[in-house]
């Protein structure tokens, strides 16, 4: 069977399953990898040995334990895989983000963020404080973090609450797409094979251009577009596109979201802002306390990936000091001190959360684990079909650049047919892998992943679970929702794609 024929298969039970039969995306994941897994058997899966023997990447006594592997038992090991390299990783950052939020640490982010820059500059400071928090916690939660705050800034101003909401998109969405360990990025950067540091030394450079941007589109609809500021209703939303990843069960309790709601929390409707929590200023962890698990492992893992590369490019000599560089910028070490360093605010969470604060946080990771490692094993499935070299041989038919374009596009169908940004990226990466391999790529293949993320920006809209989590939670109709979050999300994927393409010309290797 031709791979092209087995991809198209494997795209059409993934949208079927989550739109017709409202599937969970873990069982819709699993599903799609067994059915390639068993296309894959025979001939597919000896071309694919022939392929990586010749490369070098197999030992012949891989390949003869490959080829006893039943279809199942390769599904499987494939699952194990990848969730030996995420799931630790994930569950780390899970904890830290609920420590982040229910000991108030994010609101003292954001709260700080909006006093240094001032009303004037409020969508710039919640921006900035979005992209920064979406970093360790998931978006669905930065938002309902957030939302009060854009309600009572409208509230304040009198005006301009499209643009507040918009600007909370503008950082936080595009993180939650380019920056690991959030679980989409971190996954693409596997399968595409892009050390995790690089990944994330380009999603936050990319990253962060990218909101600038999209902050200018979201200036440029708040003035065609005008919602009243209405009673938040959340109470009813919809499950449509639902994939049970971006908004996990049990997501609001293990995220601290019923800490976030109060006015004296969040500085919600008719608070102000600039003095939020200031009743109890003694409750509140400091910002040096609340930024260090954010910070920190980042800045660990981008001086490991420094040293490695030093290393390997024999630019300076394995020391001691390199050692503990490399070790250091492990991802699972530093998000391990990450840890270690946001329980220095449990002392700020409620007596009542904290036994249960970690086992509610690790519950709704989980949810999120059992997610990525079935997309992993689907796109170790498609690449034992041959999909690898059969992209490898197409990308030499395509120009320098525009491959990043044909990335964008394949992504950003899949996200708006189905919903989640997060499998769109998945299933994308499984089936553009081989650009990654092909020897003409002209540039280094983390923007191939960047591509990949921009993509799966395009287009929110009904089948998007966040679609309706924002304009519930925000009083908007679905129609002003349609006139404000698909043309911003679309403007958000445009805006990343250019930014990638830019930086691939003009710095391609990076």
């Amino acid at each position: 069977m031709s791979i092209w024929v087995i991809v198209g298969l494997s795209v059409v039970v993934v949208l079927v399953c989550i739109l017709v039969f409202r599937l969970h995306a873990f069982l819709t994941l699993l599903l799609a990898g067994l059915l390639v897994a068993f296309l894959a058997a025979g001939q597919p899966l000896d071309g694919f040995i022939e392929f990586q023997l010749s490369k070098g990447s197999f030992t012949p006594d891989e390949a003869a334990e490959l080829l006893k592997q039943s279809p199942s038992s390769r599904l499987a090991s494939a699952f194990g895989e990848t969730a030996g390299k995420i799931g630790i990783l994930i569950a780390l950052a899970s904890v830290v983000g609920g420590l982040l939020l229910e000991s108030k640490a994010a609101s003292v982010i954001v709260d700080r963020m909006l006093k240094w820059i001032g009303p004037r500059r409020a969508p710039e400071a919640l921006a900035a404080s979005a992209f920064v928090l979406a970093i360790p916690v998931f978006f669905d939660t930065v938002f309902y973090l957030m939302i009060p705050l854009a309600r009572s800034l409208r509230e304040k101003v009198g005006r301009d609450y499209v643009l507040f909401i918009l600007a909370i998109l503008a950082g936080g969405s595009i993180a939650h797409s380019l920056v690991p360990p959030t679980p989409g990025p971190l996954l693409v950067a596997g399968i595409i094979g892009v050390d995790i540091g690089t990944m994330m030394i380009a999603g936050l450079a990319i990253g962060l251009c990218s909101s600038v941007l999209s902050l200018l589109s979201a200036r440029v609809i708040n003035r065609l577009v005008v919602v009243p500021l209405r009673g938040a209703d959340d109470s009813e939303c919809p499950s449509e596109g639902s994939s049970g990843l971006e908004k996990a069960p049990g997501l609001e309790k293990a995220s601290g979201l019923e800490n976030t709601s109060n006015d004296e929390s969040t500085g919600g409707p008719g608070g102000d802002p600039d003095q939020t929590n200031s009743a109890n200023p003694s409750a509140l962890p400091s910002l040096s306390a609340s930024l260090l698990p954010i910070l920190i492992p980042v800045v660990l893992i981008g001086v490991g990936s420094v040293a490695t590369y030093l290393v390997k490019a024999d630019r300076v000599e394995t020391s001691w000091l390199t050692e503990l560089l490399m070790n250091l910028g492990d991802k699972n070490i530093a998000l391990g001190i990450s840890v270690m360093l946001a329980f220095a605010l449990l002392r700020y969470v409620p007596v009542a959360s904290r036994k249960s604060l970690v086992g509610r946080s690790l519950a709704s990771a989980g949810n999120i684990i059992l997610i990525t490692a079935a997309g992993g094993a689907f796109g170790a499935m498609l690449r034992q079909a041959g999909i690898e070299e059969a992209v490898g041989d197409l990308a030499g038919g395509v120009p320098g650049l525009m491959i990043l374009p044909v990335a964008f596009l394949v992504t950003a169908s899949i996200r708006t047919l189905q919903g989640s940004a997060t499998v769109a990226m998945i299933t994308a990466a499984g089936v553009l892998q081989g650009f990654a391999s092909a020897e003409s790529l002209p540039f280094h293949p983390v923007y191939l992943a960047m591509a990949i993320g921009a993509g799966s920006k395009p287009i929110s809209w009904m089948t998007d679970s966040a679609f309706w989590v924002i304009t519930r939670m925000s009083g908007m109709t679905e129609s002003e929702g349609l006139k404000t979050i698909s043309p911003m999300s679309t403007a958000m994927g445009i805006s990343a794609l250019v930014v990638t393409m830019i930086f691939a010309a003009v710095i391609p290797g990076i």
